[in-house]
């Protein structure tokens, strides 16, 4: 296991919703949103790179508006690294935006706004289908209604479709934030944030691809206190989630594993358990197998831990 802050001292006093991408060779990239404190004018995305240590924070992306959630994607066939995220006063007005760039990361191109309606991947990264088609997983939150929607490309992330609404039958203002995984029998599943009022992390299904989904249902064993997740499918078929298993706070952090394609959860990591925040991690794993865990670690910082896959046994 290793573990160390991206950073020990910047020039934004609070961070926050952190995303992680493994460029070629072997590179990580980090991103987050960091300001006077979070939906303040000031906040802006910031990235730091990885080859050995991480790199001083820049600023990539601001507006004289609070910017939200940052995803990066790195599209499997051209390798095109797309950085997407929010701008606007609040999550109900916000617009979603998109950088793009043609080195791994080192530069990144104009900034694009979505057309009206699109939102980009909400907080969690999508996924790319064996057929290239790409999933971004997102989420709306109107007044008293969240939804969890898919925004699908077939075109490397050009243009898209979407599909949804994907929500809770009983709470219209019940799930956020989905995160995508892989059966071992080619279907999908999403795992998603959800209100207090229902308390328990959500669970949607996809047989075709991702367009149509189940309705969203509460998984028992997987308590959430309104905290985002992340989720990612291993390479040899097990699923990681990072998640607040509480009802009240965000605290502990824990990293659990499963290997019946989320039918049941083993707790495999605490990754923190003092009091403090402790929220809204990103985790994927890299190509030599070592599976990385980015998260805000009490608004201040942004931690990274990672770990060999052999090593996550519930």
């Amino acid at each position: 296991m290793d573990a160390q802050f991206i950073f020990e001292k910047a020039s934004f006093a609070s961070c926050h919703a952190s995303t992680l991408l493994e460029t070629p060779p072997g590179q990580l990239l980090a991103a987050w949103f960091g300001g006077t404190r979070e939906g303040a004018d000031d906040v802006a995305i910031w990235l730091s790179r990885f080859d050995g240590r991480w790199s001083q924070p820049e600023k990539v992306a601001e507006h004289g508006r609070p910017c939200w959630n940052p995803v990066l994607f790195r599209e499997r066939d051209s390798g095109e690294v797309q950085l997407y995220y929010k701008a606007g006063p609040s999550p109900q007005t916000w617009s979603g935006f998109c950088r793009r760039s043609q080195d791994g990361g080192a530069t990144f191109g104009p900034t694009a706004i979505l057309p009206a309606g699109l939102l980009g991947p909400i907080k969690n990264k999508p996924v790319q289908l064996d057929d290239g088609t790409i999933l971004a997983p997102s989420s709306v939150e109107s007044y008293n209604a969240w939804a969890c929607w898919v925004e699908r490309s077939t075109d490397a992330g050009r243009t898209w479709s979407k599909q949804g609404p994907i929500h809770h039958p009983e709470h219209a203002d019940g799930i956020i934030q989905p995160s995508i995984l892989k059966s071992a029998d080619g279907s999908l599943f999403m795992l998603m944030r959800s209100t207090r009022a229902i308390g328990q992390i959500c669970r949607a299904d996809s047989s075709d691809g991702g367009l149509t989904w189940t309705a969203a249902r509460a998984l028992d064993d997987l308590p959430n206190p309104n905290s985002g997740i992340d989720a990612v499918t291993l390479a040899d078929g097990r699923h990681v989630l990072v998640h607040n298993p509480t009802h009240v706070g965000r605290t502990p952090l824990v990293l659990s594993v499963s290997d019946d394609d989320g039918k049941s959860w083993k707790s495999a990591r605490v990754l923190e358990s003092e009091a403090g925040e402790y929220s809204y991690p990103a985790v994927i794993q890299a190509a030599d197998g070592a599976v990385h865990v980015s998260y805000t670690w009490r608004r201040q910082r942004i931690r990274h831990q990672s770990f060999a896959a052999d090593d996550l046994t519930g």
